[in-house]
């Protein structure tokens, strides 16, 4: 059994769209807590991280809201590294630009491999984005490369190796990324690959490439199922995880333990129906957190 913290990070400032600042309170709505208490976890709900509304942020910087999403994830940084030894930390977000303060935090115990688990790369650049939205650059910024006022989120040093990080579910990349994936050597499972070859065989080789690590961090983007089965989502892209797929993976890595800490993001209450994005990312940590069929 675990010690599950919940930090939620209320932010869309990283976001093109509206609304995924709903997604913590969205997911605590869809019984996250009681869901993993059931499975005989102890839940300590540390609440939300202070976040700058956009509207009271307004800045001339080109990338929009820097110095506001630099801050809230710095605080996510700190409140994680004073967590218990013991503790299994749970990111609420927010758009996926969290993670920069999330990973910054938990990497302060070990050398950090990191399962990403998106539609997206995330590994643009202000130089390579197309929309300048911060929440397409958090693994770039966990790297090392991008704005300073962001790589230096939990210290001066680049929080991940590129051999550490394992793309699973791609299926939207820009040129640059595509491009810094194969100069890095970055690990990444396409929903092609998955389609030829099945996700129990993707995620047992995704599982062995990171067996090195002191720590593993999940970080889970909603949009990385099909929009069909999650709609809530600021960016979605059709043909993404099914129902099963997501769950078989999530019940692999359970089967693992080694998973020390997981991120649940980009759930937009406002785009959603009926919460039915974030009940299901509540399902995925339940399969994460030991929930099984039989």
């Amino acid at each position: 059994m675990r010690n599950v913290h919940l930090l939620g990070i209320p932010m869309d400032l990283g976001a093109g769209r509206r609304g995924v600042d709903m997604g913590a309170s969205a997911l605590r709505l869809a019984r996250l807590a009681r869901t993993l208490e059931t499975l005989g976890h102890t839940i300590h709900d540390h609440g939300n991280v202070e976040v700058a509304p956009a509207e009271a942020t307004r800045s001339p910087d080109p990338l929009p809201y820097v110095d506001a999403i630099a801050k809230a994830c710095e605080r996510t940084a700190a409140l994680t590294r004073d967590f218990p030894n013991d503790a299994f930390p749970l990111f609420l977000g927010g758009d996926h630009a969290i993670s920069i303060g999330s990973i910054a935090g938990v990497h302060q115990h070990g050398r950090t491999g990191v399962l990403w688990v998106d539609a997206h790369a995330d590994l643009n650049t202000p130089a390579t984005s197309p929309s300048g939205n911060v929440h397409g650059m958090p693994v770039a910024v966990l790297l090392g490369h991008g704005d300073p006022r962001l790589t230096r989120v939990g210290g001066e040093e680049p929080k991940l190796r590129p051999e550490d990080v394992v793309y699973l579910g791609l299926r939207a990349v820009d040129p640059d990324e595509r491009t810094m994936i194969r100069d890095l050597g970055i690990k990444a499972f396409t929903m092609t690959d998955i389609d030829q070859r099945g996700i129990a065989d993707v995620a047992t080789e995704a599982i062995e490439h990171l067996a090195g690590t002191d720590r593993l961090h999940v970080s889970f983007d909603a949009d990385v199922l099909d929009p069909d089965l999650a709609p809530g989502v600021g960016t979605p892209v059709p043909g993404g995880l099914r129902y099963r797929e997501a769950h078989l993976l999530m019940e692999m890595l359970s089967d693992t333990q080694r998973v020390t800490s997981l991120d649940l993001v980009e759930v937009n209450p406002i785009l959603d129906l009926r919460n039915r994005s974030a009940e299901i990312l509540v399902e995925m940590a339940a399969s994460l957190l030991g929930k099984k069929i039989l």
